[in-house]
């Protein structure tokens, strides 16, 4: 365990102050294998299901399999992650998710593995994700303590940019000298290494504790469900933070969308000039990692100013005259998206109270799901309607005129209260997040 912090380490900014706890270290590091086995099965999976089926459209299929069960059952995942000890949750997932890889690298490897069995493996992977995905998030957080969660979600991410590049360079050289299965059993490799960390964890001293046994099993099967709904539907800033998320969601952000089709359309660039304006988006989502790293007391707020701040340089990027100057927008949309999404993550798994944490983040991940799933095909039909300059310029200005018009709303409630009777005021809670 790592030692008490001095008063100077508790006041840092630095964006990696969360690496100062021993347990983070570790969970960085076991993150970044795992991440790494990931994408360099990620990168060759859809070649294997073109050489299997020849389909561009089974390859899509088999995405959409894959995400459909955080549609459905993320909330139960997330109920089973309170009700359950987090390292022993994040343990049996990771190593279940290491039988499916190397289950498929066998298949792989004998020629055995058809569409049908492929589907069923992804839609396995898919159900074991919804447990997984908010066990190993809420783990990560059970290691540092409060105010040094946005450290540890920007180092977060910043290992999955890493993790994602060193997976998709590695992807090449093995199955250009192993083979296609050889990226299966890498992955499976870097589940059980994570598996092999994660009981040597823990946390650090201030570090909020998982309410586990009796409290924790209270409620059952959809009474536990049905707390989490209720908590989510009850909370303005949660509200207000999916609502900023949604819009921001379905009406920009799907920047490999919107900019592939301006790029090669009216600027007239290539795939080459798409690559330049595609790296340039990477190295800002690193950028504003490291940013957002530095925040403290993230809010709601500062998510929705970002989000129009986003929008305002979105409409800029739909009115760009040339390629260069959408390059010089490129970098701080990014770095502004990739900030907001710090922010929106650190108000989301520090507001709910530790026992419904779990619960608060299946129902975001379904929630999601719905975004990831719909935000494409309604963006794809306002470029068609629109072109891809006009879907730019429209979408950035629903963003900004939704967010100011929250914010106008917000004030009005604020400045007009509904008169209730006099009586004695409520103790204050000793820790609030920020609004």
């Amino acid at each position: 365990m790592s030692s008490t912090p001095s008063p100077a380490q508790a006041g840092s900014r630095s964006p990696w102050r969360s690496l100062r706890h021993r347990g983070m270290r570790w969970w960085s590091v076991a993150n970044f294998v795992s991440n790494a086995g990931t994408w360099m099965q990620l990168t060759v999976q859809n070649l294997l299901v073109l050489q299997i089926t020849g389909s561009a459209a089974a390859t899509g299929l088999s995405m959409s399999v894959q995400a459909a069960p955080a549609l459905l059952m993320s909330v139960l995942g997330g109920a089973a992650v309170d009700r359950w000890p987090r390292r022993l949750t994040a343990a049996v997932s990771q190593a279940l998710l290491a039988v499916i890889a190397f289950t498929t690298a066998t298949l792989v490897a004998l020629d055995r593995l058809d569409m049908t069995t492929l589907m069923v493996l992804a839609a396995v992977t898919g159900m074991v994700a919804t447990v997984d995905n908010p066990a190993c998030a809420l783990l990560g957080n059970d290691l540092v303590p409060a105010e040094d969660l946005p450290s540890a979600i920007g180092v977060g991410a910043l290992v999955f940019n890493a993790g994602r590049l060193a997976g998709a360079a590695l992807a090449g050289v093995t199955v250009g000298f192993l083979g296609t299965a050889a990226a299966y059993f890498a992955n499976g490799f870097s589940f059980l290494f994570v598996t092999a960390v994660i009981p040597f964890l823990r946390p650090a001293a201030g570090a909020v504790r998982q309410v586990t046994g009796r409290a924790a099993r209270r409620s059952r099967s959809d009474t536990g469900v049905r707390e989490g709904l209720a908590f989510f539907v009850r909370r303005p800033r949660l509200l207000a933070l999916a609502g900023v998320t949604g819009i921001a969601a379905v009406f920009g952000r799907n920047y490999g969308l919107t900019l592939a089709v301006l790029v090669t359309g009216p600027l007239a660039g290539g795939a080459g000039a798409f690559g330049t304006v595609s790296t340039v988006l990477a190295a800002g989502g690193i950028v504003g990692a490291v940013l957002g790293a530095r925040l403290r007391r993230p809010s709601v707020r500062l998510v929705g100013a970002l989000a129009a701040t986003g929008a305002l340089l979105q409409i800029a990027a739909g009115l760009s005259p040339s390629l260069a100057v959408l390059l010089v927008l490129v970098l701080p949309m990014a770095v502004v998206e990739s900030v907001s999404d710090t922010a929106g993550t650190a108000v989301l798994q520090t507001d709910p109270p530790a026992h419904l944490r779990g619960r608060v983040l299946g129902v975001w991940g379904s929630i999601g799901t719905v975004w990831g799933l719909g935000g494409p095909p309604a963006l794809g039909l306002l470029m068609e309607l629109a072109g891809p300059r006009g879907a730019l310029i429209t979408g950035g200005a629903v963003i900004a005129a939704s967010i100011a018009a929250g914010q106008v709303l917000h004030r009005r409630r604020t400045v007009n209260p509904v008169a209730l009777p006099a009586k004695a005021p409520a103790p204050q809670p000793a820790l609030q997040t920020a609004a």
